[in-house]
C-alpha cells in the first residue's frame, strides 16, 4: 500500500510540475486574475453581498428566510465572479468549437433564475415547516 501511495504522490508532483511548466507563458494573464480575483471579491462582492444581506435582514421574516436568501447571495456573488471574464471579453483565444460558441449571458441569467428558484421554494418549505411545528419544539431550531 505504500508503495501505490509513494507512486501516486509521484504522479501528482509531476503533474502539478508539468502544468506549471505550462502555466509560465501564460503567467503574466494568469497573474492578473490571480491577483484581481481575490481583490475583486474582498473588494467589492463580500461588501456588496453583506450590505444586501444586512439590508434584507431586517425586511425578511425570521431566520430562515435570511439563510436561505444569505445562502442565494453568497452563491450569486460567486456565479457573478466566476463569469466575469466571459462576460467581459468573450473571445480572448481562437474559438473553440463547443465552447466558446455559447451565449453566457443568457446562460448566466438561466442559472441565476434556476438559483433563485431553489432558494424560494428552500424558503417557504422551510418556513412553512417552522409554522405547523407544535409550540415548544421548533425552538432549537431558532437559536442556531
Amino acid at each position: 500500500m505504500k508503495a501505490v501511495r509513494l507512486l501516486l504522490a509521484a504522479a501528482g508532483i509531476g503533474l502539478a510540475a508539468y502544468g506549471g511548466w505550462l502555466l509560465v507563458p501564460q503567467l503574466p494573464a494568469a497573474a492578473t486574475w490571480l491577483i484581481a480575483g481575490p481583490i475583486l471579491h474582498d473588494a467589492v462582492a463580500a461588501p456588496l453581498v453583506g450590505l444586501t444581506g444586512l439590508a434584507l435582514g431586517r425586511v425578511l421574516p425570521g431566520r430562515a428566510w435570511r439563510r436561505w436568501i444569505a445562502a442565494g447571495l453568497a452563491v450569486t456573488a460567486t456565479l457573478l465572479l466566476i463569469a466575469i471574464p466571459l462576460l467581459w471579453r468573450p473571445h480572448p483565444a481562437p474559438p473553440n468549437p463547443g465552447l466558446q460558441d455559447r451565449d453566457y449571458p443568457v446562460q448566466l441569467a438561466i442559472w441565476l433564475a434556476v438559483l433563485w428558484t431553489g432558494i424560494a421554494l428552500g424558503a417557504t418549505a422551510s418556513h412553512l415547516r417552522r409554522r405547523h411545528l407544535p409550540r415548544g419544539t421548533g425552538e432549537h431550531l431558532e437559536a442556531g
